[in-house]
């Protein structure tokens, strides 16, 4: 039999190929309409443009009995005006009717590089424009970014209700895993089979909130670690999202995510634009630390990712909260010096009558009643004492008693008759104030600014308290003007003051997106600093975020929002896979424990350029009480991992752990780091573990793993690896 080629119809699509680091992407131009995704995966290397023919018609379908005659091709915005019987990509409106867009291609725009490509689309009729890109950055992680444009001529505005990004996947991957969780919770996965039909999840919060899906990811079965596809979509928008699937039995599974908007709350009149929030798309053929390697990949690489080490933290909060003596606050300061702090944080309660939550919010004055000689005293020895200095605000926020809202209470994102009543709309007594109102953003920016010159200030922690309930800009829905307000803010206060850091703190990490982290230099992972929690927060936490950007500090014995007490050696090597500090009155510590924060402190400066660099390794464990996560140096040469426990372990001789990453033909020395303090455990230690040290081939390190002890619940090990 001999091979042939199909040969092209008159009508015949055109092709963009984008490949890089193990992802391809393969683009359909039709003749009429939108791009439609052909493959989108593995690399499928290089294809002549009669692989691309075959490859339509060899993944192309017959149309089954009952359904439309040809068969379906989803375009990047599928609408039921393509035939599309799911959720529609693109939902607009004008003159209170839907408008579907007719739409018609202009040639692609493909970037020299052959990693990007951008299509304008128009309907000269509805006075539309689409401008479409998809662009694959460094790891291969695909973005797709759509921006809507109404023509200067256009007849009558037109109404936004939604603008997705969507691509499709196998059928085969047929497990959908999500994400919710609660406060002090947060990250908390579920996997379970794919739901049939179109399904949404949606926040509706004015923030992601704790509860975020935070990632939609599918594949052919529970996912792995370490092996198998993953398909896994995230959205960069620091507020409401919906994120979705689509698994019809005529069509192709597609996976998307896109901003949440309320009716009114988008209205483009003619000259108008709106840009979608992007949507990350990662393919993984190695399990989720594939996942994990694209994204970190890619946040490693931007230009604004912090090329400085992370500092260790000392952070006031749990140290003296809202009682604010500025002796003390100086001894804390300076016990933290000598421990190695490099990064000290005055936390809530230095402004104008914030003795607790129910007052001062959008007062950023110092309060002399508390501070007679403001902050500049405590900020000039802190920097003295060689560290930064880091203050905290709630800018998004105002507390109606406060002299901001006695004067301008017309400027709070709430509806006039809404407030103080009913009481469910406050949190913590607290409102929100409208930042899209241009004198309520120039007023908080100038005090913030003021401050931040006059102090040298080093850093901000930017928090977030409530959800926004009801969020009324001018008498329409404000979320998406308020979420691009405050993200512009933060961006200002950083032109203004180049070196600034921010951290996105949102009651924990209830804003930790990327969205959030174009402005931001790292997310506050939760307010919950039990080290058990934290074990998994940060895990899932890091299923995106590398560890340099996602705060982990070591709380006090007994954890003020779980009151579990746990050992210091523990908390300690929790917050080593972070970016580490202390959220503690550490002047209540004895001077032995003194001493193992001071040593803590050092081998956190020795590990984190590997940590903080490394490849995110973690290990497929059967045990649900142990943990194992880990960090490579890319080159191999060495290997840091945490092994902890969360409860008691199922058996009295645990599974040997297997630490993946190294080089297979390389030997290392594997030894236990004890600055931390000593993991407890019963009665056998493992021969290697007692001889304190064992040199072994990379290869039987990943596939045989070494005998752990049958550690405790709540206790940790520190192993870390280097080539000999």
């Amino acid at each position: 039999m001999t091979a042939t080629t199909p040969t092209p119809a008159p009508d015949a699509p055109t092709w963009t190929v984008l490949r890089r680091d193990g992802v391809a992407v393969v683009l359909a131009h039709p003749r009429d309409g939108l791009p439609q995704v052909q493959h989108w995966g593995a690399d499928l290397g290089a294809l002549t443009a009669a692989d691309l023919v075959a490859l339509r018609v060899a993944a192309d379908r017959q149309t089954a009995p009952g359904t439309l005659d040809a068969a379906g091709h989803p375009s990047l915005l599928p609408q039921e005006t393509d035939g599309w019987p799911g959720r529609p990509g693109l939902q607009l409106v004008r003159d209170g009717v839907p408008l579907t867009p007719r739409w018609s291609a202009e040639p692609p725009e493909v970037a020299p590089d052959g990693h990007a490509v951008e299509v304008v689309a128009r309907d000269a009729a509805a006075g539309l424009v689409l401008r479409s890109r998809l662009h694959l950055e460094p790891g291969g992680l695909l973005g797709v970014a759509h921006r809507l444009e109404v023509a200067p001529g256009a007849a009558a505005p037109v109404e936004v209700h939604a603008l997705e990004a969507a691509l499709p996947v196998p059928t085969r991957a047929d497990v959908l895993t999500t994400f919710a969780g609660r406060w002090t919770r947060e990250k908390v996965p579920a996997t379970g089979p794919l739901p049939r039909g179109s399904l949404a999840r949606q926040t509706r919060r004015g923030r992601p909130g704790h509860d975020h899906p935070w990632l939609l990811a599918l594949s052919a079965a529970a996912p792995r670690d370490r092996d198998g596809e993953v398909w896994a979509v995230h959205l960069a928008w620091p507020a409401d999202a919906t994120y979705r699937t689509d698994r019809l039995p005529d069509q192709p599974t597609l996976l998307g995510a896109g901003e949440l908007l309320r009716p009114g709350e988008v209205v483009l009149g003619p000259g108008d634009s709106w840009a979608a929030p992007t949507a990350w798309f990662a393919w993984s053929g190695a399990g989720l630390d594939g996942v994990t390697a694209r994204f970190h990949t890619f946040l490693r690489a931007r230009p604004q990712h912090p090329r400085t080490p992370r500092p260790l933290v000392l952070n006031t909060w749990e140290a003296v909260y809202f009682d604010h003596d500025p002796a003390t606050v100086l001894r804390l300061a300076e016990r933290a010096a000598r421990i190695g702090v490099e990064r000290f944080v005055l936390d809530d309660g230095w402004f104008l009558a914030r003795r607790d939550d129910t007052r001062g919010l959008g007062d950023w004055v110092v309060d002399p009643a508390v501070w007679p000689d403001g902050l500049g005293p405590l900020a000039e020895r802190v920097h003295a004492l060689g560290m930064q200095f880091g203050l905290w605000f709630e800018p998004e926020m105002v507390s109606l008693d406060s002299d901001l809202a006695r004067a301008h209470p017309d400027w709070l994102l709430h509806a006039p008759d809404r407030v103080p009543d009913p009481d469910g709309l406050s949190y913590r007594t607290q409102y929100v104030l409208d930042l899209a109102r241009p004198e309520a953003r120039a007023h908080v920016l100038g005090q913030v600014s003021a401050l931040v010159a006059e102090l040298g200030i080093d850093f901000i922690k930017w928090d977030h308290n409530r959800d926004l309930v009801d969020a009324r800009h001018e008498g329409r829905p404000g979320v998406d003007a308020q979420t691009r307000a405050v993200l512009g803010l933060m961006a200002e206060l950083k032109a203004r003051h180049p070196g600034l850091e921010i951290e996105s703190c949102s009651s924990g990490g209830a804003r930790s997106d990327l969205g959030v982290l174009e402005v931001a230099d790292r997310v506050w992972a939760s307010d919950s600093n039990d080290a058990v929690e934290r074990q998994d927060i940060q895990r899932w936490t890091g299923l995106l975020l590398p560890p340099e950007l996602v705060g982990a500090h070591v709380g006090p014995p007994t954890s003020h929002s779980s009151g579990r007490t746990l050992d210091l050696s523990y908390r300690l090597a929790t917050s080593l896979m972070g970016s580490a500090g202390f959220e503690w009155d550490v002047l209540s510590c004895p001077d032995e424990e003194v001493e193992v924060l001071t040593r803590f402190a050092g081998l956190y400066r020795e590990l984190r350029p590997l940590i903080h660099t490394g490849t995110a390794v973690h290990a497929d464990v059967r045990d649900p009480a142990l943990r194992v996560v880990g960090a490579v140096a890319p080159d191999g040469s060495a290997g840091v991992w945490t092994v902890a426990t969360v409860a008691t372990l199922e058996d009295a001789r645990p599974e040997p752990v297997r630490l993946h990453g190294l080089r297979p033909d390389a030997r290392y020395r594997v030894r236990v780091r004890d600055e931390v303090g000593a993991a407890r455990w019963g009665w056998i230690t493992p021969p290697w573990l007692a001889a304190g040290e064992v040199t072994l081939p990379g290869r039987v390190l990943a596939e045989a793993g070494l005998q752990i002890p049958a550690l405790w619940p709540a206790q940790a090990l520190v192993l870390h690896a280097t080539a000999v």
